[in-house]
């Protein structure tokens, strides 16, 4: 069931997901919402939210219709290690509720026999506002999305044949599949949409910035928190980190050196020359616990996150127009990516945003307003 709060509350990942694209047909993914058992919830108990400071989801689902087994299932599978080679990888391995599903603590994610991959983990949630997945966007569809760990051989190393014929010798979960879908039968299918039917639970809209924009009863700001939101504005951070969701869900060049080494980012993909150095622009929702941050986990912290932008931006090729020094562009005109026209900052004296340290010190005083407690301890996101 679906609420809007208005009226209440060896292979790229890519290639691998492309493949078993070509191996689902479109009707079975469509058919699974009628195959579905009626196991709505009581209207009390709503299993996915829309806050309503959010935009509309963009997740279809239609075809993929929640229901609380299903969701069960789904959450059954997240934190099964038997997902991979050996039984010791699970999805939450990489994905640890308390840090926002992040890989808390590591600059690179690492998995199976402690093989060590080559990118950040990012945070899983409001997933159902998502139009593609990982740093350089390899996989266009959440319903696609799990293939790419699973048969990642640094990260679970597993075929999805094999996950599929574990889990039809287990009882436990076939009984689970017949509750959900009306059948005991294990589809690739199947597994791929209950998988996507926890995920898309995973919604962050409760911070002390949301009850504040949504003027909730009690709701406030510090006066170094409200500058700080103003200064998000001012100084352009909105301009990629927009919207409710804080993020455009575009892919830019934040110039990073590239002495730590020159992953190709979305060009990995496009294989576009103008695509080189560019990554998916991640939410700040729960940024505070996200750490250590960019798609390397250079940066261990928030502090020097900043610092980047105020003194170590290197003008690299692509570098995103917004920081470079001087742009061809006058106030008023548009740029892909921006928030609203005009927030060029004209005749810089070197690349970045210029930042004093107390307007950096009022910045990750507002940035931590984004904390979503609830969504880091609710029980419904936990193993059971």
């Amino acid at each position: 069931m679906i609420r809007n709060n208005q009226p209440l509350t060896h292979q790229p990942r890519h290639l691998r997901a492309a493949r078993w694209l070509k191996r689902l047909s479109l009707a079975g993914l469509v058919g699974l919402a009628g195959c579905a058992t009626d196991s709505s919830p009581a209207p009390d108990e709503p299993l996915f939210t829309v806050p309503a400071n959010f935009p509309s989801p963009t997740y279809r689902f239609q075809n993929n219709a929640l229901t609380k087994e299903g969701v069960a299932l789904g959450r059954m599978l997240f934190y099964d290690g038997r997902l991979s080679r050996d039984g010791t990888i699970s999805c939450a391995e990489c994905h640890n509720q308390a840090y926002a599903f992040t890989h808390h603590g590591h600059d690179l994610s690492h998995g199976i026999d402690n093989r060590l991959g080559t990118r950040n983990s990012l945070p899983l949630q409001n997933l159902a506002w998502s139009q593609a997945f990982m740093w350089d966007g390899g996989v266009f569809d959440l319903d696609l999305f799990p293939i790419a760990p699973i048969e990642n051989h640094v990260e679970m190393d597993e075929t999805l044949p094999n996950v599929l014929e574990k889990l039809r010798n287990d009882p436990a979960y076939t009984a689970q599949f017949k509750k959900a879908y009306g059948t005991d039968e294990v589809t690739t299918a199947r597994f791929l949409q209950a998988l996507s039917q926890f995920m898309l639970t995973l919604v962050s809209g409760n911070s002390r910035y949301d009850r504040y924009v949504r003027k909730e009863a009690g709701a406030t700001l510090t006066a170094d928190e409200r500058a700080g939101m103003a200064l998000f504005t001012s100084k352009g951070c909105a301009s990629c980190h927009a919207g409710a969701l804080f993020t455009d869900q575009r892919y830019r060049n934040n110039g990073l050196s590239l002495a730590f080494g020159e992953d190709a980012g979305r060009a990995h993909i496009t294989e576009k020359p103008e695509d080189r150095y560019t990554f998916k622009v991640p939410s700040l929702r729960n940024v505070e616990h996200t750490g250590p941050y960019m798609h390397d986990g250079r940066f261990r912290t928030l502090e020097a996150v900043l610092n980047h932008y105020a003194d170590g931006v290197e003008d690299t090729p692509n570098l995103d127009p917004l920081l470079k020094q001087t742009s061809s562009v006058t106030p008023g005109q548009s740029t892909p990516g921006q928030s609203r026209p005009g927030q060029f900052r004209l005749g810089q004296s070197r690349p970045g945003i210029p930042l004093t340290a107390d307007e950096q010190t009022k910045l990750i005083a507002f940035l931590k307003t984004l904390t979503d407690s609830d969504f880091l301890t609710n029980p419904n996101f936990a193993p059971r």
